[in-house]
């Protein structure tokens, strides 16, 4: 009986791993960790982050990932110009050198300057198109947040990004 209780609990556990739960289900219950050697007790949850190379939503938060990192890092230049290119349709890349021309910001951000963190979460999909929301974190001179919300669209064949708009 304890055996397959334990044999239970293990299936549970890779369940839970494979689809990220856990994280969750441990930051909250207070359970010790064992992932890491001599770590005991139940202390801070350290995030992991994954993803996959056939996932649309994925290289969404990848290229928004990068592309943040590049701007923090570096400022606009050839690195953040070769993100571009390899994650965003090319009728898009235009249409954001029209867009920024206009309006003197960064495009694919919408503003001018760098956010401090970002988040993207699956929209819906459809017609051969997948929508993500990015959540963009924005702190002023006096650390007030805020944020600016884009609806992204990918093609689902290409998984390039297709389209990137404001959201209401």
């Amino acid at each position: 009986m304890a055996k397959s209780r334990t044999r239970r609990r293990v299936m549970l556990r890779e369940a839970l791993l494979a689809t990220g739960v856990l994280v969750a289900v441990t930051a909250t219950s207070g359970a010790a960790h064992t992932e890491s050697p001599g770590r005991t007790g139940a202390g801070p949850v350290v995030p992991s982050r994954s993803g996959t190379p056939a996932s649309t939503v994925d290289r969404v938060a990848d290229f928004y990932g990068s592309y943040i990192d590049v701007l923090y890092d570096t400022g606009k230049g050839r690195l953040a110009h070769a993100l571009r290119g390899h994650y965003l349709t090319t009728g898009l890349r235009h249409g954001l050198a029209r867009w920024e021309s206009a309006h003197h910001e960064d495009g694919v951000l919408r503003a001018k300057s760098v956010p401090t963190a970002w988040r993207v979460d699956y929209n819906d999909s459809g017609m051969g198109h997948c929508w993500s929301r990015v959540t963009l974190t924005w702190k002023d001179s006096k650390n007030h947040v805020h944020h600016t919300r884009l609806m992204v669209q990918s093609d689902l064949d290409t998984r390039l990004i297709s389209s990137i708009k404001a959201d209401a």
